[in-house]
């Protein structure tokens, strides 16, 4: 991924309201980061922990996507899960529900589409090795790191298509 600016980041968002974007908080380390290493820039929102956000390349441009995390999960047992984009299997509250308004008419009617990430959005440092999960290595793959990168860049896209289509 590219380096972005906060300006890129502010006008990619497809799916909220100007008013939204101008609130919304972004990472602090995000000048920082290790953009050769990111299929997109996820984080949550630490003013407002029930919000996560997505901008990812698309199409030659920049795609941002609003989410609301659900606050529900597992309580007193260990569960694994798996993220629907890096496909990583987590214990205990690594993988949430996250739910994006769908743009256009159909976002106005209200309608959401739904995916279970990678609480923290770092797939592309799961998928990367550059992050271990908790419950990681319970299914062995035999894709090379090159290989999974592709599946979860195949992934975000289909996830994307669903929020804008």
């Amino acid at each position: 991924m590219q380096p972005l600016t906060e300006r890129d980041i502010r006008t990619s968002f497809v799916n909220c309201s100007k008013g939204e974007v101008k609130r919304l908080n972004l990472p602090k380390d995000f000048a920082d980061s290790s953009w050769e290493d990111l299929d997109f820039l996820g984080w949550r929102d630490p003013g407002a922990p029930e919000r996560a956000y997505l901008v990812a390349e698309r199409d030659g441009g920049l795609v941002g996507v609003a989410l609301r995390a659900n606050s529900g999960g597992s309580r007193g047992f260990t569960s694994r899960s798996m993220c629907s984009l890096c496909l990583t299997t987590h214990t205990s509250g690594g993988v949430t529900l996250m739910t994006a308004r769908r743009t256009g008419e159909a976002g106005r009617q209200g309608n959401s589409v739904g995916q279970y990430l990678c609480t923290d959005l770092g797939c592309s440092l799961y998928v990367r090795g550059k992050r271990q999960a908790a419950g990681d290595g319970i299914t062995d793959e035999s894709l090379t790191p090159a290989e999974k990168v592709a599946r979860t860049r195949a992934n975000l896209l289909t996830f994307l298509d669903k929020v804008t289509g």
